[in-house]
């Protein structure tokens, strides 16, 4: 008998799966790979490589997830002047992937979306 067992990591179904439960989350190419918007803004991308999510993120937020978690989050040159970062799906566990999916999306949702996300009806 085989098992398979479920990478530690997230995959690209769980990204899909975790944007596309948050409010108002449209999926359309951004470079050629899934981006994810809200609002028609951009808050998450998946990188070429198949394997690396582009995520919006503060300069605060982002330097502190570099100095604390350089296993998940990184920097290449292109990213370091806008307000983005770097993470390493098979390194970050799905509820990791989930609560910084939602800080990016935060950043971007329109205010009818949040209040639907937080209840505020």
């Amino acid at each position: 008998m085989t098992v398979t067992r479920r990478p530690k990591g997230s995959t690209l179904a769980d990204l899909r799966r975790l944007a596309l439960a948050l409010p108002g989350v449209t999926e359309r190419p951004s470079y050629g790979t899934p981006g994810f918007r809200a609002g028609g803004k951009l808050f998450a991308r998946l990188r070429e490589d198949g394997q690396t999510l582009v995520l919006r993120v503060s300069d605060i937020d982002r330097d502190l997830l570099l100095r604390t978690a350089p296993a998940v989050f990184y920097l290449t040159d292109h990213y370091k002047s806008g307000p983005w970062i770097l993470l390493r799906l098979a390194a970050a566990k799905p509820a990791l992937l989930a609560s910084h999916l939602i800080d990016a999306w935060r950043t971007v949702a329109p205010p009818r979306s949040l209040a639907a996300f937080d209840g505020d009806d």
